[in-house]
């Protein structure tokens, strides 16, 4: 697949360095990629890489205070930016507390570069002081992976971790190094650019018009057509061509939750989001569709409960970078192989071209009108904060011009239903995996690649502890992410499953003294007390448990100049609706 090594024979436009240490050539490899930040802990394994680091000024290296931490980290840059992330960390136990961001960006298609220190080379497979095999224990999870036995290898092979973590279908690739390597002394040999033997790996797919035409022959055709729009459209920053293409045809537009924002919330084709806990008509209306346009989206579970009666009436076109999508979780009727921001930009001109005219939809978009006006996300009324309040208040008071990451529960679903996003990257959230303890670390790394954007992390209060020490890194590196704290006692999500499926029996889901539960009714037993965890970090926090002190509490928090834990009380009893139990379908769906 590729060239087995770098000389200057080998790329006649390479450059040549001045001679310098393995540690050296790999932060130079990150300078010439661009890279300002890396979320990097140190060990025995990878301290010659950090004092490589310590001699430049061109990236900041930000310490986290857990190896997750920083690879989640890693991941909200990338998430809110579209760049590559990096982050690192030693060998061993170093290495294996990557795990979780590295699956993470794998499921969610988030461009990652993971450097990892290994030991020395003679150590590897003689089960030596923190060793791990990373690059086996890592294969079903990366794109790619490197373990590096050449020292002259490193140029080329950072530059093609590069390209291959950022093009195509973007995806974590990861980098073991070990510590001979490092310290290993060499002239390396800098390639102009990146060269496979396969041609698949240098080319971006593109449909071309005559599949292209056909798509808009199924349009001209349909009645119920719906556009059912992805994570893809975000990474190929094609949201401007989505709404190009919507208009031009008049389609209305369903995204996923990996899609959120990638069509804007406020626009009137705007179902916003479908799925498990996704607006009841835009399920309702990707369920009576006749014809459904896929675009950068994979048919995952959470979308379709039962595929087989997913659309069920109608034909399916489905355009994404990704062949081993195609016909995967469901078949369909024409598979198109590209990538979306040509496809639909193509698709825009030919219809123009063709002086192309939108179906008849008046019905159908009456129907659908009628859907929205009868079941909008909503939620009832109490004397207590309920979560859906607390996210439409922050909605509120930031005009939705915020950056919002979450851990994963019903907070997430809260996040998603109760803040509209008009744009792309506003909405950061591990989704295809749903690791719990996401949100804060992500919201550390989309502040510090958006210093001038408000990042609010909204949690619950198991998410939250999970990676609670990275307030430690934002104080000390003045980085001023927010937390947002839904605090309901309990594992809120697995709680409502308990009590829709499981005659409500609590099998440890309760986060205090199940004798003694706090609430809003029983403040006292509160359990822990997030503001004094904060305050030990040296981080402001308040709690809040009226709902008069809502609104002055969320806007103290977006006012303050550094990070801030706001702990918002709210009751357990409340359950995120709609809800399709999963396996079933959209006649399943549960409204109350």
């Amino acid at each position: 697949m590729k060239k087995e090594h770098t000389s200057p024979a080998a790329f006649p436009q390479a450059e040549v360095g001045r001679e310098m240490k393995g540690s050296d050539c790999v932060v130079e490899c990150l300078v010439r990629e661009g890279v300002d930040a890396i979320f990097a802990y140190p060990g025995g394994a990878s301290q010659e890489l950090h004092q490589s680091l310590a001699r430049t000024d061109k990236i900041r290296v930000i310490l986290p205070r857990h190896e997750q931490g920083g690879s989640f980290a890693a991941e909200g840059y990338a998430r809110a930016t579209g760049k590559v992330g990096v982050c690192m960390a030693t060998s061993g136990p170093g290495a294996t507390n990557l795990v979780s961001a590295i699956a993470d960006a794998f499921m969610d298609s988030i461009p990652l570069i993971a450097i990892t220190g290994q030991v020395y080379s003679k150590y590897i497979g003689k089960m030596a002081f923190q060793e791990t095999d990373f690059y086996g224990m890592t294969l079903p999870i990366v794109k790619h992976s490197y373990l590096v036995l050449d020292v002259h290898d490193l140029p080329r092979i950072f530059k093609e971790a590069f390209h291959l973590a950022r093009s195509g279908r973007p995806g974590p690739v990861i980098i073991d190094i070990p510590k001979d390597i490092q310290q290993a002394k060499f002239q390396p040999v800098f390639p102009p650019a990146v060269e496979f033997r396969s041609p698949y790996a240098n080319a971006t797919p593109r449909a071309n018009d005559a599949t292209l035409q056909q798509v808009l022959a199924l349009i001209a055709e349909a009645k119920r057509p719906i556009l059912y729009a992805g994570g893809g459209i975000i990474s190929a920053e094609a949201h401007v061509e989505l709404k190009a293409f919507a208009e031009k045809t008049n389609i209305q537009v369903a995204t996923t939750l990996m899609g959120l924002g990638g069509f804007p919330e406020s626009h009137p084709l705007s179902l916003q989001w479908f799925g498990m806990h996704g607006a009841a008509y835009g399920n309702w209306a990707v369920d009576q569709c006749d014809l459904l346009l896929c675009v950068g989206a994979r048919f995952d579970d959470r979308i379709t409960g039962d595929t087989r009666h997913f659309a069920a009436q109608a034909k399916i076109v489905h355009i994404d970078i990704d062949a081993s999508e195609h016909n995967k979780n469901k078949r369909a009727h024409l598979a198109v192989v590209s990538d979306v921001k040509h496809a639909l930009g193509r698709l825009v001109e030919l219809a123009t071209a063709a002086r192309f005219n939108p179906p008849d939809t008046v019905a159908w978009h009456t129907q659908v009108g009628k859907w929205k006006r009868d079941h909008p996300f909503a939620y009832e009324e109490s004397r207590h904060i309920v979560p859906q309040e607390a996210v439409q208040v922050l909605y509120e008071l930031t005009k939705g011009d915020a950056i919002i990451t979450t851990g994963v529960g019903q907070h997430q679903m809260w996040a998603a239903q109760f803040y509209r996003f008009n744009e792309p990257r506003r909405y950061l959230s591990s989704l295809g995996l749903g690791a719990m303890g996401f949100g804060y670390p992500a919201a550390m790394g989309a502040k510090v690649a958006c210093p001038d954007k408000q990042v609010i992390d909204i949690d619950g209060d198991g998410s939250f502890v999970m990676n609670v020490q990275e307030l430690a890194t934002c104080k000390i590196e003045g980085i001023a992410a927010k937390a947002m704290i839904l605090n309901n006692q309990h594992l809120g999500m697995v709680v409502q499953w308990e009590d829709r499926f499981y005659g409500s029996v609590r099998g440890n889901t309760v986060l205090g003294d199940e004798s003694n539960v706090g609430s809003p009714d029983n403040p006292t037993a509160l359990y822990p007390d997030f503001v004094k965890i904060a305050e030990g970090f040296g981080v402001k926090g308040r709690r809040v448990i009226k709902k008069s002190e809502l609104r002055a509490a969320i806007q103290e928090m977006l006012d303050h100049d550094g990070p801030y834990v706001l702990d918002i009380i709210v009751p357990y009893t409340e359950h995120v609706l709609p809800m399709i139990p999963a396996g079933k379908t959209v006649k399943d769906m549960l409204l109350k």
